[in-house]
């Protein structure tokens, strides 16, 4: 279980790595965290001890990431690719489903990194995120934000069930 655990967390750190807010350091320490819970593999051992200076780090991922991610039968998102948008904003939207965000931190981030640009499929989140500026200096601001709130997590419902 804790095998698990920790390739689910070097995962999802690799794509919000892909995508800008995840940091080379938490990819690394991801990668020694599967070590220490068993996870193993050649380029994972490279991975874990891959220098976390600074202007260095990016290299080194970029150099030894996807190969320790295939090597574990996990998926490799290349910097700012769709794919690995399409798999931050599902990740992200897990994490709101499950208590760890709130759905005002999902539209911002949704807003800062995805970006009217990116993926279509975050087009709504960043939307949202406007319609929180709307709500949070309109009349009945409270009950505004709570409806914006209720529209988010309809959204990221969606976005799991794959309704899109």
């Amino acid at each position: 279980m804790l095998a698990d655990a920790a390739r689910t967390r070097l995962q999802e750190t690799a794509i919000l790595w892909s995508t800008g807010p995840g940091t080379a350091a938490q990819v690394i320490e991801a990668a020694c965290d599967c070590l220490a819970a068993g996870v193993d593999s050649p380029t994972l051992r490279i991975l874990a001890g891959a220098s976390c200076a600074k202007g260095e780090e990016h290299d080194e991922l970029r150099r030894w990431l996807p190969d320790a991610l295939t090597e574990l039968s996990l998926t490799y998102y290349p910097e700012g690719s769709r794919e690995g948008e399409e798999a931050a904003v599902r990740l992200m939207a897990r994490r709101l489903l499950a208590h760890e965000i709130a759905p005002r931190e999902l539209t911002v981030w949704a807003y800062l990194h995805i970006t009217w640009d990116g993926t279509p499929l975050a087009a709504d989140l960043v939307a949202l995120d406007n319609a929180y500026e709307y709500a949070e200096y309109g009349p009945g601001a409270d009950a505004m934000t709570a409806d914006v709130d209720a529209d988010v997590i309809s959204e990221a419902r969606r976005l799991i069930d794959g309704h899109r």
